[in-house]
């Protein structure tokens, strides 16, 4: 897995295919490869260059310390479309990813071509400032929760009711979750679980000037379409899709509904 040294930070990263490069950011927690199943090899058909990385603080990118911010992910981010992209680069983010992506377009337009960002928002609301200072105790406690607790738990949450009302697909679910339970006490989850929109960024997101998707998941509890809606109004030009029969989790649970969206707009999006 090769990676660059930014700030004094390693920055890991996995990449496949060639073309117009596809910068793809992660949510809280996840490694790159979680876009590897589905993603990636849509990205690579299509003719592009993916490159998926590791946040710092997961995976094999770090360390991060107490005290991380967006703006230090969103200067990870920069360093690897630099030298490791070429920029300017499509880049493609989900939840934190999201986040991050939405921060670049504003202090680094130059390096993104376009931007995807799924399940994401331009503000808070109360659930949304409850759970991120639910996960923030949880992880200062350092308390591992039992796999089969978490699973369930990170499934109710992340999940569509049409994916957990089927049996076969619901027990799959349960056990890839139970098998890669959320680690609370690793530094790196606790240190980017202090990563939260905290404050309303509508005002500041109408500065984007960046041609923009937001794909939004029809059954997400933790950013529902109506977030994606309001964010999407907010960014100029930014077009706006919905994703049936997806929770959280979305890029996942209907890959190839995304996919498609996604492959779409990034035909319609030179580098």
């Amino acid at each position: 897995m090769p990676s660059i040294v930014a700030g004094g930070v390693t920055l890991h990263y996995e990449e496949a295919g060639r073309g117009d490069p596809v910068l793809l950011l992660p949510g809280t927690g996840a490694r790159g490869r979680t876009w590897a199943l589905h993603q990636i090899p849509a990205l690579v058909a299509a003719g592009h260059r993916a490159i998926a990385l590791d946040n710092r603080g997961a995976g094999k990118s770090g360390p991060a310390a107490p005290g991380l911010t967006v703006g230090d992910l969103v200067a990870d981010a920069a360093a690897v479309l630099e030298r490791v992209a070429g920029g300017p680069c499509h880049v493609v983010g989900t939840s934190l990813g999201a986040f991050i992506t939405q921060e670049l377009l504003l202090v680094r337009p130059e390096l993104t071509a376009s931007a995807v960002l799924m399940a994401s928002r331009a503000r808070p609301d109360p659930i949304s400032l409850a759970l991120a200072a639910a996960d923030r105790q949880l992880a200062e406690a350092g308390t591992a929760l039992p796999p089969a607790y978490d699973a369930v738990n990170r499934a109710l949450q992340n999940l569509s009711p049409r994916t957990l009302a089927d049996p076969e697909a619901a027990q799959d679910w349960l056990d890839i979750l139970e098998m890669s339970p959320a680690d609370w006490p690793d530094p790196g989850l606790r240190a980017q679980a202090q990563v939260t929109m905290d404050t309303d960024r509508r005002a500041a997101y109408a500065a984007i000037g960046v041609r923009t998707l937001v794909m939004s998941f029809a059954d997400d509890l933790i950013a529902p379409p109506a977030c994606g809606r309001e964010l999407a109004a907010a960014i100029p030009g930014a077009e706006f899709v919905e994703i049936p029969g997806a929770g959280h989790y979305g890029y996942l649970e209907q890959p190839s509904a995304v996919n498609d969206a996604l492959v779409r707009f990034l035909e319609d999006s030179p580098a």
